[in-house]
């Protein structure tokens, strides 16, 4: 039997106990500590969540009887607490972003390959039923040369969500770094490409603060030639999302996917009429948590690795380029 992968909590987050917590027990590993800054908050999250151990001290986190580390603080603290976990051998599961700017992601890939850790990107989507049935259909030559993309990713940000992410710029606040960074990874994983322009305009529709963008849109040019536009927002309450893939012979069309839960439907449309794919739908969560798990133990890589992570900040970092400037942005994760 391998030995079940312990586990030290960055950041006392919302996403750990709503989603990561259940994923980490669920595939075989083991909580046994959570940081945060706030001490109080730390004995309370940990009692709250069953967690043994609880401190507001970094280096007594990574002291302790840990093999992995969950870092889901604040986007501008991701890449010193990785660094600081690799530097003792204590694989990485990162929140997207992995940093607010791409040398520091870099650095960050480097010093987890330099220490023979594990870096991992929780990108959750590329783990739904949805995206890797589509990937699958795609690849299977099922829709022909794909031409074009839509993702629609416009949701209500929830009210105990409404913090950071639209109050504090130096966080890496609003809708591009939270949202289309997940676009980004999601588009590059369903269409097997890679994203090289990016034009956007962004809007600041009343959540956020001045400033502060909480819609995007936009489209992307692939390498293949693909054209991709996104939608994303934080302030639309009653819109569905979706994912579209158009080709020279059929068009694979998702509903209801860019979700953390394990729903939607993704149907096939072709000469020969409309198909329902057959999917097979699991905790997005427990499948990024089984594979990391996995890789741990030297089998295969992470859902999304800490590159995946790089290649999506590289558009998220483009699209706030061209929303800037009026133009047309590159996109260049300097991989």
């Amino acid at each position: 039997m391998t030995k079940p992968v312990r586990w030290g909590l960055i950041g006392a987050s919302t996403i750990a106990k709503e989603w990561v917590i259940g994923a980490i027990r669920a595939t075989g590993g083991e909580v046994v500590a959570v940081m945060s800054g706030d001490s109080t908050r730390a004995r309370g999250y940990a009692a709250e969540n069953g967690i043994p151990n609880a401190t507001s001290d970094l280096a007594e986190l990574l002291g302790g009887e840990i093999d992995a580390v969950y870092v889901s603080t604040t986007n501008e603290l991701h890449k010193a607490q990785t660094l600081a976990a690799a530097a003792v051998g204590k694989h990485v599961l990162c929140e997207k972003p992995l940093a607010l700017t791409l040398p520091d992601a870099r650095e960050m890939v480097a010093a987890c390959a330099a220490a023979g850790v594990v870096l991992g990107t929780n990108h959750h989507l590329r783990n739904a039923a949805s995206h890797r049935a589509m990937r699958e259909a795609i690849q299977a030559g099922r829709i022909g040369k794909p031409l074009f993309a839509r993702v629609f990713h416009a949701v209500f940000l929830p009210p105990h969500l409404q913090g950071w992410r639209i109050k504090t710029p130096g966080a890496g606040a609003g809708v591009v770094m939270d949202i289309t960074v997940h676009d980004a990874d999601t588009l590059r994983f369903v269409l097997d490409d890679e994203p090289v322009q990016v034009t956007a305009l962004t809007q600041v529709g009343g959540m956020a603060a001045e400033g502060i963008e909480d819609g995007v849109m936009g489209v992307v040019r692939f390498r293949s030639g693909l054209l991709a536009q996104f939608h994303d927002a934080f302030t639309t309450r009653f819109a569905q999302t979706g994912f579209e893939v158009h080709g020279t012979d059929g068009s694979l069309v998702a509903t209801d996917c860019m979700t953390q839960r394990p729903v939607g439907e993704v149907r096939l449309r072709t000469g020969s009429g409309e198909e329902l794919l057959s999917l097979e739908h699991e905790n997005l969560y427990e499948r990024s948590l089984g594979t990391f798990h996995a890789a741990v133990h030297g089998q295969g890589r992470p859902a999304a690795t800490g590159e995946d992570g790089v290649r999506s900040m590289a558009l998220a970092i483009a699209t706030l380029e061209s929303a800037a400037t009026g133009r047309v942005a590159n996109v260049d994760p300097g991989l």
